[in-house]
């Protein structure tokens, strides 16, 4: 559970550059190959690690079951009408505020860090992270982290401690997206991602499938990815 923070805090603050916010027109060196490369081989590990506990622990349980979407109105619903609360926010206004405090130019950072600061390396970005890796999160953070809690704990302790764990790591993310407003900013929107995980979390519990949750969840990023998109490219 604390292995997604602690690399998160190392390839997205540790190994990171200085952000450029007070003085945007200092050219930009191209690329971080440690940070991809520390992103890449976390992810890797984090991944991995479910399937090899298992393959060590419990080898049964790595059977293939047969994909079911039960529970698919829930998790579609969910994330529909988070979504549009993302956008009705936006657009009443924190669309200016986003740009007045320079999270603009410090996503524009991050994704140069990456080598997407591109219109079409951006959306292949947000491609992999709305698709496949809200996919991969919900098998981890789902399946494994909650279900593996389920085991040991009442359902509402196992959902709590599971979706705040996957909360932690977006802590480090919106912390460096808002270092001048953490406690007003980062940390309710990080309160909302544990909300988020704690409705994936029930849906997982009733339903039996990840896929649901995954729905969701990949509608939920793409709001949020939209959003980004159009404070680099239509505002920087």
């Amino acid at each position: 559970m604390s292995f997604p923070t602690a690399t998160a805090w190392f390839y997205f603050v540790a190994l990171a550059r200085p952000q450029l916010v007070d003085s945007p027109e200092t050219p930009r060196p191209p690329g971080n190959a440690w940070v991809q490369a520390a992103y890449a081989t976390g992810k890797v590990i984090q991944f991995a690690f479910p399937v090899l506990f298992l393959a060590l622990v419990e080898p049964s349980r790595l059977r293939p079951g047969r994909p079911h979407f039960k529970g698919l109105i829930w998790g579609i619903t969910f994330g529909l009408l988070v979504g549009v609360g993302i956008f009705v926010l936006y657009g009443a206004g924190l669309r200016t505020w986003l740009i007045e405090i320079g999270t603009a130019e410090r996503i524009q950072s991050k994704i140069e860090e990456f080598n997407s600061a591109t219109p079409i390396r951006y959306v292949a970005l947000a491609g992999f992270l709305a698709v496949i890796h809200s996919l991969m999160e919900e098998y981890y953070w789902r399946w494994f982290v909650f279900g593996r809690l389920r085991r040991l704990l009442a359902l509402s302790s196992a959902i709590a401690l599971s979706s705040f764990a996957f909360m932690a790591h977006h802590v480090i993310v919106l912390g460096m997206f808002f270092p001048h407003h953490f406690w007003t900013t980062a940390m309710p929107f990080s309160l909302c991602i544990a909300v988020g995980g704690a409705f994936w979390a029930w849906l997982y519990d009733r339903t039996g499938s990840i896929y649901s949750p995954w729905i969701s969840h990949l509608l939920v990023d793409l709001a949020i990815l939209a959003i980004g998109y159009d404070l680099v490219f239509r505002t920087w």
